[in-house]
């Protein structure tokens, strides 16, 4: 998270803001077109959360589940165990071939073409929780599959709203500002396993409430395919924005973290 924006997943948000605000200040005749290049990135405002069933059939799934059974403990990323409750794998070989057979059936609900940027395997425990956010535009357009859980476990979402670059709230909680503001009017959505849904998350708040699993064991493994508009894949990272827009002083923003998207 960054000062500006105290949610997970927000330093894209404030590379950006910072960068249109120092093109503002020293080369204003070029904002317009530094504004335009990130159009791509943003969601249209009428789309809808899509659930999705037999994205992966009963074999697609066994395998994902050997997948997981042959991790070893120096596979797993243990980072997120604190915050979020969950191993996490990221571009797995196997997961990131299934990744781009979904390509064409992803274009075709957002309604534009996509290209796969990157995937990661979510392995949430009895622990699990997700804290409202929204994530970077690396992920403007997620595959969230469910692969296996021990119950069900909702996941919410508001519908398409701006960018938040001018965020700002009053009182000590930021998430609960998010959660009450009448304008997000937040949905929640249920999954089985093979069933997936597709949303915005650049564009959506979205939670999950702590996992409150029946017994002792409770879990649910997640996969996680992140798609970005075709031919975007080098804007969205702020690494590349000091040469695409030939502008040295966006170097100084550093680079960009790569989005891990806790949905």
């Amino acid at each position: 998270m960054s000062a500006r924006f105290p949610w997970y997943d927000s330093p894209w948000l404030d590379q950006f803001v910072r960068a249109k605000e120092l093109i503002a200040e020293r080369y204003p005749n070029r904002l317009a077109d530094f504004l335009a290049a990130f159009e791509p990135l943003r969601t249209r405002r009428d789309y809808q959360v899509t659930l999705l069933d037999g994205v992966i059939d009963e074999s697609v799934t066994a395998k994902i589940k050997d997948v997981i059974r042959s991790l070893k403990a120096r596979d797993l990323e243990t980072h997120e165990m604190a915050k979020f409750g969950r191993w996490v794998v990221h571009d797995h070989p196997m997961l990131t071939e299934l990744q781009a057979t979904t390509t064409e059936l992803v274009s075709r609900v957002a309604g534009e073409e996509v290209e796969p940027c990157y995937n990661f395997l979510s392995m949430y425990t009895k622990l699990g929780r997700c804290a409202v956010h929204m994530d970077a535009p690396s992920a403007k357009w997620t595959l969230d599959i469910c692969v296996d859980q021990s119950e069900v476990w909702p996941i919410h979402f508001s519908q398409i709203v701006p960018w938040p670059e001018d965020f700002s709230y009053e009182g000590n909680d930021w998430s609960q500002h998010i959660l009450t503001d009448p304008q997000n009017r937040f949905s929640s959505f249920s999954l089985n396993p093979g069933q997936a849904l597709l949303f915005s998350g650049s564009s959506q708040w979205h939670y999950r409430d702590p996992l409150t699993p029946k017994g002792p064991n409770g879990f649910c493994h997640l996969l996680f395919f992140h798609f970005v508009p075709k031919g975007t894949s080098e804007i969205v990272d702020s690494r590349n924005w000091a040469r695409i827009f030939d502008v040295a002083e966006l170097l100084d923003l550093g680079a960009s973290e790569t989005s891990e998207n806790p949905a």
